[in-house]
């Protein structure tokens, strides 16, 4: 039997955002910032050895009443793991208890570029 297939089916994925909601009204103990970075340094960049916030590709993380938004962006808008990047991110991030929500959006603006990498990236990749 021969399926029909389209362009998108030989694409990588480019999904823009990833949101999950928890049924968490728990708000005696905040999340803050410190914590989502640690969180979100566990998720390295599939060809360079660097964790994504130390590249520089983590562009805001904003949190109301344990609601956690970030924006970030990729190093190359053609990676082929583009679509899956955001939700690394996400799901880095659930492990913090009483979380409402996450929502991270893949943003294109302003272009990533190697000033934007922490010195302890730049150090890691021999860039001075």
């Amino acid at each position: 039997m021969i399926e029909n297939k389209s362009l998108e089916d030989f694409l990588p994925n480019k999904k823009t955002s990833y949101i999950k909601k928890f049924n968490n009204n728990d708000l005696d103990n905040i999340i803050n910032k410190k914590d989502v970075i640690e969180c979100i340094k566990t998720v390295m960049d599939p060809e360079i050895p660097v964790n994504l916030y130390d590249l520089g590709l983590i562009y805001s993380i904003n949190i109301s009443n344990n609601n956690v938004i970030i924006e970030m962006t990729l190093t190359n808008p053609n990676c082929p793991v583009a679509g899956q990047m955001p939700e690394n991110v996400g799901k880095s991030i659930e492990k913090l208890e009483n979380l409402k929500s996450i929502q991270v959006k893949l943003v294109w603006e302003p272009t990533w570029n190697k000033g934007l990498m922490s010195e302890d990236a730049k150090l890691a990749l021999d860039i001075f």
